[in-house]
């Protein structure tokens, strides 16, 4: 039986490739995180925009993304071999110019044909006027696309990709989520966000999860739930043990080794 999915969810998911909203943590419990947030931004000394797989180092991001409720959900989606493939905060200062262009998930992971739906978690609110997340309803069903490198000043992807398709703004859907509010989309569902025009903070966290269908990563996973050893991840150790300046500083050597962006930090 399903945990916390229902048929009509898993229906908008197939037909609609996004599922929104889903509650998944308590206002309290998403006020938490964002406190451990607060602290992680007040070491880094300024104004994080984004941090990619901050979930091997900070044990508050390792505990989100490894949350009971989160897991229920997504076994509903994938079944009982959850992992984590990868994590990305992405933050929307108030009147924060930083945006998202329109893409799709898999463009450099290479998971476009496998089963590996992002998460999208919110630590605030996050509605139209301070940049939620925007998809193009069913564009997952056209498969992968191509995508241009833009590396614009403010877009938020790591190479500013931007998908080569006329976007159809009566197929587009802005998925307005409260604290502790997740919604899931397909990796080739297109979407994107807005600027910042509010006085309000916009905080997301998103993770990918993926299953042993996957079969290898480039980088280390996280096993979330189940047993299989049909695959050929490299399993991270966890949780982590680390201080959160330790972390911070562990993460940042991990990312040079890896050749991976460092966080995005506004002074």
């Amino acid at each position: 039986m399903p945990k916390v999915l229902l048929d009509a969810h898993l229906q908008s998911y197939q037909n609609e490739g996004f599922i929104c909203p889903v509650r998944v943590l308590s206002e309290g419990e998403a006020g938490v995180f964002r406190a451990a947030l607060a602290e992680q931004e007040a070491i880094m000394g300024g104004r994080l925009l984004r941090m990619d797989n901050s979930h091997l180092f900070l044990r508050w991001a390792y505990d989100l993304a490894l949350h009971p409720k989160v897991l229920d959900t997504l076994e509903d989606l994938l079944g009982p071999d959850l992992f984590v493939h990868s994590t990305r905060i992405f933050y929307k200062h108030p009147h924060d110019p930083a945006y998202v262009s329109w893409h799709q998930d898999g463009t450099y992971s290479s998971l476009n044909s496998k089963p590996a739906p992002s998460a999208w978690i919110a630590l605030s609110y996050s509605g139209v006027e301070n940049g939620c997340l925007r998809v193009v309803s069913a564009s997952h069903q056209s498969g992968k696309l191509d995508h241009i490198e833009t590396f614009a000043q403010n877009n938020l992807l790591n190479h500013g990709e931007e998908v080569q398709k006329e976007i159809d703004e009566s197929q587009v859907r802005d998925l307005v989520l409260q604290p502790g509010e997740m919604s899931l989309h397909h990796i080739n569902l297109i979407h994107g966000s807005t600027p910042n025009h509010s006085n309000l903070e916009r905080i997301g966290f998103a993770v990918s999860y993926i299953t042993p269908a996957v079969r290898r990563s480039h980088l280390p996973v996280v096993r979330a739930r189940g047993s299989s050893t049909d695959h050929e991840f490299e399993l991270w150790p966890g949780p982590p043990q680390l201080s959160m300046a330790d972390a911070i500083k562990a993460h940042a050597e991990f990312a040079e080794r890896h050749h991976m962006r460092q966080p995005r930090v506004a002074g």
